[in-house]
């Protein structure tokens, strides 16, 4: 390696590290605060909190990755056009593809490296992360029970006055109001002087075991009169077991949030694989309620099988047929077959209203995981597409540090990071295909690094010029007050 491409590789290197190291962690301190609900007072250690954003770090790589390549990339050229270092190597020989050319090998290797790691580590962690979420209930089964006020968990109030224990799971002073199913009105309280909860990894099942208590439950009498005594059922236990259900616990919706996000928790292979097989079942269940309707329709059922005959196969007598079809049938019966005709009419259209909805969720299905095949590409042409954006745009405007740099990272991120979101949610409700909503953003800025990289090669500055919309406004106020005109 020559001196100059080992010089641009350490200043893009060590610009770089900071960046990336500066923008993860404000993207963790985003992540804390939006999950801030799920950690603060819940007795969580600080092992399981590490693990929590542990399991969630690979995730932001895919935003932090892009955006520091830009920003480093403008960073690093502009500095060396600012001390006039860019100069130094022109007069010596030395273009820009040539200065950029130890940098393209190294984000080359960056970009197989980031598909590697959006093929295997983003989905693994995001299978960690969600079902730590969904379990974190098993390893510490207090954290849903505050002390000192009523938790809602499933179809339980509880209040306990005090939790102790290694996990918090001996509880004392428990008060449990039990939530009515069938909506009579009756209400159960039970209240108990200490408790335990037991839960296992391997159940959906928390058990709470309940010591020396009691349970109070409202009885309504079947006469209004005897109503206004407001009579109770009282029982007493020295042991009482309640089992509660585990998602319950989770105040997020771990079963829903599972379902959407499966693609997200395959790589490459598994969602081939995967989407074969929602690709058939979607096509075997379309053709057989097709086949299904066509059937349940039965027109040709009604039709009297005197007035279908061999010899009626003729153009002229299949008109003559479609003109006068219920012409056998008497008055009444024609009533009777157009009632029929028509609850038929309704039932169909009824079921495909409601047949659409499933197909329309089975096709969100396929193009989600379309989107997650298409996104481990994405973020390794990103790469290429931030560089060939920051580098040429550097050399260009000619400032480094953190001022201007930032300013045009941030514009432009937010442009690509907008735009993708935008295609990838037009996609998934099958405005346009995954493949261009996942590649839009990407589709949307590469003439942009074209245009960037061809201005700095031939050392062609940009300048705004809005001459195109004074030199009209001018024209035009000078036609209309040309007693003002300034010569």
């Amino acid at each position: 390696m020559k001196i100059l491409d080992k010089y641009i590789l350490t200043t893009f290197l060590k610009t770089f590290t900071s960046v990336f190291v500066i923008l993860f962690f404000i993207f963790i301190l985003q992540t804390v605060w939006l999950f801030i609900a799920e950690l603060a007072g819940k007795d969580l250690d600080f092992i399981m909190i590490i693990k929590f954003l542990g399991f969630s770090m690979p995730n932001i790589v895919p935003l932090v990755l892009p955006l520091s390549i830009l920003l480093a990339s403008i960073m690093t050229f502009g500095d060396l056009s600012e001390n006039y270092e860019f100069a130094a190597m022109k007069s010596s020989g030395v273009s820009l593809q040539r200065a950029m050319r130890s940098l393209v090998y190294f984000i080359s290797i960056l970009s197989v490296a980031a598909f590697a790691f959006a093929n295997n580590i983003i989905p693994y962690s995001q299978y960690k992360f969600l079902n730590f979420k969904a379990n974190i209930a098993q390893v510490k089964p207090a954290l849903a029970i505050a002390e000192g006020q009523f938790s809602d968990v499933g179809t339980y109030n509880i209040k306990v006055d005090k939790k102790s224990g290694e996990n918090g799971n001996i509880l004392t002073g428990i008060t449990i109001h039990k939530k009515s199913n069938n909506g009579n009105g009756n209400t159960t309280v039970i209240k108990a002087k200490n408790g335990e909860l037991l839960s296992s990894e391997d159940s959906n099942i928390l058990q709470l075991v309940l010591y020396d208590g009691y349970q109070f439950e409202d009885v309504i009498p079947k006469k209004y009169e005897d109503r206004k005594k407001l009579p109770f059922a009282k029982s007493s236990f020295k042991k009482y077991n309640l089992n509660m259900d585990l998602t319950q616990l989770n105040k997020v919706d771990v079963n829903k949030e599972q379902i959407s996000n499966t693609s997200t928790m395959l790589n490459i292979g598994e969602l081939n694989y995967t989407l074969d097989s929602l690709n058939k079942d979607y096509e075997k269940e379309l053709v057989s309620y097709a086949d299904n309707i066509h059937i349940r329709t039965g027109v040709l059922n009604k039709i009297p099988k005197s007035t279908l005959t061999a010899k009626d196969t003729s153009k002229t007598k299949a008109k003559d047929l479609t003109k006068d079809l219920l012409g056998d049938y008497t008055n009444s019966q024609k009533v009777k077959i157009f009632s029929i005709a028509k609850s038929n009419a309704s039932s169909t259209a009824f079921t495909i209203d409601g047949t659409k909805d499933d197909f329309y969720q089975k096709q969100r299905t396929i193009n989600g995981h379309w989107l997650s095949i298409y996104d481990k590409f994405v973020i390794a042409y990103a790469c290429f597409l931030m560089f060939f954006i920051g580098a040429p745009l550097g050399a260009i405007i000619r400032k480094g540090g953190l001022g201007l740099p930032i300013v045009f990272a941030i514009l432009i991120f937010i442009t690509f990071h907008f735009v993708n979101t935008f295609g990838k949610k037009v996609a998934q409700e099958n405005g346009i295909t995954p493949f261009l909503g996942a590649w839009m953003s990407s589709i949307i800025l590469t003439p942009l690094a074209i245009l960037l990289t061809f201005r700095a090669t031939n050392d062609i500055s940009i300048t705004i010029n809005f001459d195109w919309i004074t030199i009209p406004v001018q024209k035009l106020y000078f036609k209309l007050f040309p007693k003002k005109q300034i010569l």
